[in-house]
């Protein structure tokens, strides 16, 4: 069972500086290949202190350089911010540097100050993340790309260096909402989904969704998708239910608030009328209830409470991958660090026996 570690860069309400920040995340980073992780992950987000890290693909060379064996992964890219040329040079570049070790992941984007400050109209999102993700991953296999869409009008350019493989096999798209669902199917990418629903519900719609449309689009059986899950790995019943407690809702007004999911502007924007809808549904349950049922959603809680809510998962959805967030809210890097290590040494075993 594949487990990595995701680094979301979270500065809560601005109480570190950038260069503090940094340093933790970066620590955390470097503890993943000696824990025993599969790969570690880098978000791409841009201008809060809800999540910055304006160049994921940058981080990860630095890694790159400072480890031997774990893969590195985009956790995302968000293809409408960034030219299609750039995103297949860099990740090339990346598996050059990393021997090989490079994990191309591809996002949408949801968050509509990202989308001002790139100066892109967000309704413009599916269909820029369309062109681009074709254009990018034939890029990766011919090492050539060229685009005659109207984003992304592109002459046959040669990608240098050249990509050492394609990544057909090692590609991932982030899933939340239907469409995305759909064409991370079509393309052939692997399902990253943040746990957030009640898994049968999710298992039901969205997981049923993409194994019909990968099936009409690919021979091969689906692959298992990947589920990124907040985790807080406690030392007993009272250090998860104090620590995991405070930092865990934390995170998740911080991701309402970044997103603006309980905004108006869903509802009239193409492409999001999922978020649009649930706009309602939200207010209706209000904020105890929303925090409950996230947390319900995600493995935190002790080494053995980890591994039953992973079991109980696995017996809803069947064979899935797992990325860990290890560091949110205003957790310490210490704590985050002890958490990982915890849950390195008394859950990952377990798991690698999936």
């Amino acid at each position: 069972m594949h487990v990595g570690m995701l680094c979301i860069f979270q500065n809560y309400e601005g109480a570190l500086d950038d260069a503090e920040h940094f340093a933790a995340e970066a620590r955390l980073a470097e503890l993943a290949e000696p824990l025993g992780f599969e790969s570690v992950w880098a978000v791409e987000h841009h201008f809060t202190d809800y999540a910055a890290c304006p160049d994921n693909a940058q981080f990860l060379s630095w890694l790159a350089g400072r480890t031997t064996t774990i893969k590195l992964a985009t956790g995302a890219f968000i293809l409408p911010w960034n030219q299609p040329v750039r995103v297949a040079e860099k990740i090339a570049l990346l598996d050059h540097l990393s021997g090989g070790r490079a994990i191309l992941g591809l996002g949408r984007g949801l968050a509509r100050r990202e989308y001002a400050g790139m100066g892109i109209e967000m309704s413009e999102s599916r269909e820029r993340f369309d062109e681009s993700a074709a254009m990018v991953l034939d890029a990766l296999d011919t090492g050539t790309i060229r685009g005659d869409g109207p984003y992304y009008p592109q002459a046959p350019t040669e990608i240098r260096p050249r990509p050492l493989a394609g990544f057909r096999d090692r590609v991932y798209a982030i899933g939340m909402s239907p469409d995305s669902v759909e064409q991370a199917a079509r393309i052939g990418a692997r399902l990253a989904v943040f746990s957030s629903t009640p898994w049968a519900m999710w298992a039901d719609d969205a997981l049923a969704t993409y194994r019909k449309v990968w099936s009409e689009h690919h021979e091969e059986p689906p692959p298992p998708p990947l589920t990124v899950d907040i985790v807080y790995c406690g030392a007993d019943e009272s250090d998860a239910a104090e620590i995991g407690g405070r930092h865990l809702p934390e995170y998740y007004l911080s991701v309402v608030d970044h997103y603006e999911l309980l905004g108006e502007h869903f509802k009239e924007l193409e492409g999001y009328e999922m978020y649009g809808e649930a706009v309602d549904l939200l207010r209706a349950i209000g904020k105890e209830d929303q925090v409950a049922g996230y947390l319900d959603a995600q493995a935190w809680g002790t080494p053995e409470r980890i591994l039953e809510r992973l079991a109980s998962r696995r017996d809803i959805i069947g064979d899935f991958e797992l990325g860990a967030i290890f560091r949110f809210g205003s957790m310490p890097v210490d704590v985050a660090a002890a958490s990982a290590t915890r849950f390195a040494e008394q859950v990952l075993p377990e798991l690698a026996s999936w």
